[in-house]
């Protein structure tokens, strides 16, 4: 499908883009020892780095990429405990007690991170907003009415509203007090800093593939053959990079979501907003350096490698867009990937009971400024041998309800139909057929392949079998990348890994 005029040809983030300098940080081209090895360089990854190095520890964190360049760069930037309709759910699967805990935790990362900027005086855009889950179909004014009843039993500051400050076609809202949002890039370029400062050691382009145990402790070895001994391994990436027969790749799965950031003749009123229904609508603004605002509009999830045309998703954010606001300019369009448990809560913690010097940071659902740092808050307790309130709730251990069983079986159905279907699909597609800068499944001498012609006319071909468990990626034409349908793998034209949990390069042909 051809791009519509108005939305950018290539996707950039707005973060990215706007970014204080960011320095580049050397390969690791030996073996060496820490106390704690960090796997992920997003918020969860760094916020545990610079904890665990003001108590002092030595702390290597890796990163197969650049750091604050995945899914924190692409983020919406919320820094909220209102992670959509949550709490009467949460409530009615995992009880009261749970469901306030979820909630003070969010609480204490919230809390962490304005306190964080005020010690540090990071210069980030952090300013206060209420925030809105809204409903503009008359079928989920029960749902906002009862999240709101949610939200006065667990003694959270808010209210049911009928009117919201966005002129947004709506039925009611639920509104929480006092939330918040900021530069997540800038925020975290500062904890880097200071985390350096500690003596902390950062190295990119350095994929964790594994962990070995010699003598009883764990060692990390890399891509490249490298191995750093230490006392604690923790992964902050999407799925571990180390499942350590945890089977996570089966209890969650891969959501893409979509952002267009905005200029508009519109005055915004302030406030971050959310739709109650699907497809999402996510409104918020980020103000600029030449005192104006931009407008960050996201929504249209769907599992990754799997649903309509990408580009479909920005032109349908496009289309929210001119029928909401007057727009200047569509500055930026970007997308994000986030992974989602079965019961919506994260996975934080021992990676398993016989592993409890491995720890993971995973399922945020969306939500990671204030999930990311609550398990950045709790990794740090538990390796210090704190108290943690927080421990049993978020556990990758715990025990699921049946009915979560039961989603999970769905979704592991999902994953075998397109293991399935992407084998007999029958290709009719050539190499010679694709156009300048097209991609798409090809068939070579009888077999499935993916092809890209660039805007060079450039041809690069890859085996299209999914590195890690043997699905067959598709084309994903809004970032120009081979994403898998059954876990959520992405890979370059060329065939490098841009997501995990696949460790390995698609196969070039």
């Amino acid at each position: 499908m051809p791009y519509h005029k108005d939305l950018p040809q290539f996707p950039e983030s707005y973060w990215t883009a706007s970014q204080h300098e960011k320095g580049k940080f050397p390969k690791l081209e030996q073996d060496s020892e820490a106390d704690v090895v960090v796997v992920g360089g997003g918020i969860s990854g760094i916020t545990t780095a610079y904890l665990l190095s003001q108590e002092g520890l030595r702390v290597v964190l890796l990163e197969a990429g650049e750091i604050l360049n995945g899914t924190t760069a692409h983020t919406t930037a919320k820094i909220t405990a209102q992670h959509d309709l949550i709490f009467d759910e949460l409530i009615s699967s995992e009880g009261k007690e749970k469901a306030s805990l979820y909630y003070e935790a969010a609480k204490e990362a919230m809390n962490f991170i304005h306190e964080t900027i005020g010690k540090h005086q990071i210069e980030c855009g952090y300013t206060e907003q209420d925030a809105y889950v809204y409903t503009h179909h008359v079928d989920y004014i029960l749902k906002v009415e009862k999240e709101a009843k949610a939200y006065q039993e667990l003694g959270i500051p808010g209210a049911y509203l009928d009117t919201i400050p966005l002129n947004l076609p709506l039925f009611g809202a639920v509104r929480m007090d006092g939330q918040a949002q900021f530069h997540p890039l800038n925020y975290l370029l500062k904890l880097v800093e200071e985390f350096l400062k500690a003596g902390g050691k950062i190295h990119e382009q350095t994929t964790a593939v594994d962990v070995e145990r010699v003598d009883d402790s764990p060692k990390v070895m890399t891509g490249d053959g490298h191995r750093i001994g230490c006392k604690y391994v923790v992964s902050c990436t999407h799925f571990p990079f180390y499942d350590g027969q945890g089977f996570y790749f089966a209890r969650m799965h891969a959501d893409r979501s979509y952002v267009l950031g905005l200029r508009v003749e519109d005055e915004y009123p302030g406030g971050m907003y959310l739709s109650a229904e699907d497809p999402k609508r996510s409104v918020r603004y980020a103000p600029l350096d030449d005192g104006n605002k931009l407008i960050i509009l996201g929504g249209q999830s769907h599992k990754t490698g799997q649903g309509i045309c990408t580009i479909n998703h920005y032109d349908e954010l496009r289309k929210f867009a001119e029928n909401q606001f007057e727009i200047k300019e569509i500055s930026y369009r970007w997308s994000a990937q986030d992974l989602v448990t079965g019961d919506k809560i994260p996975f934080i913690g021992r990676i398993t009971a016989s592993h409890p010097d491995v720890f993971i940071a995973t399922g945020f659902r969306k939500w990671g400024m204030t999930n990311g740092t609550a398990a950045a808050l709790l990794i740090r307790d538990l390796i210090l041998e704190r108290d943690n309130p927080y421990a049993e709730l978020f556990t990758p251990s715990r025990s699921l309800s049946w009915k979560t069983v039961g989603k999970l079986i769905t979704d592991n159905a999902d994953v075998a139909k397109h293991l399935i279907s992407g084998k007999l699909e029958y290709v009719k597609k050539r190499p010679e057929h694709l156009e300048k800068d097209e991609g798409s499944v090809v068939q070579i001498q009888g077999r499935r392949a993916g092809g890209y012609r660039d805007k060079d006319g450039q041809l690069f071909l890859v085996d299209t079998t999914c590195t890690h468990m043997g699905c067959e990626v598709e084309w994903n034409n809004g970032e120009r990348t081979w994403d898998c349908p059954c876990h959520g793998s992405r890979f370059s034209i060329t065939g490098e890994v841009i997501e995990g949990p696949a460790e390995k390069p698609l196969v070039r042909l």
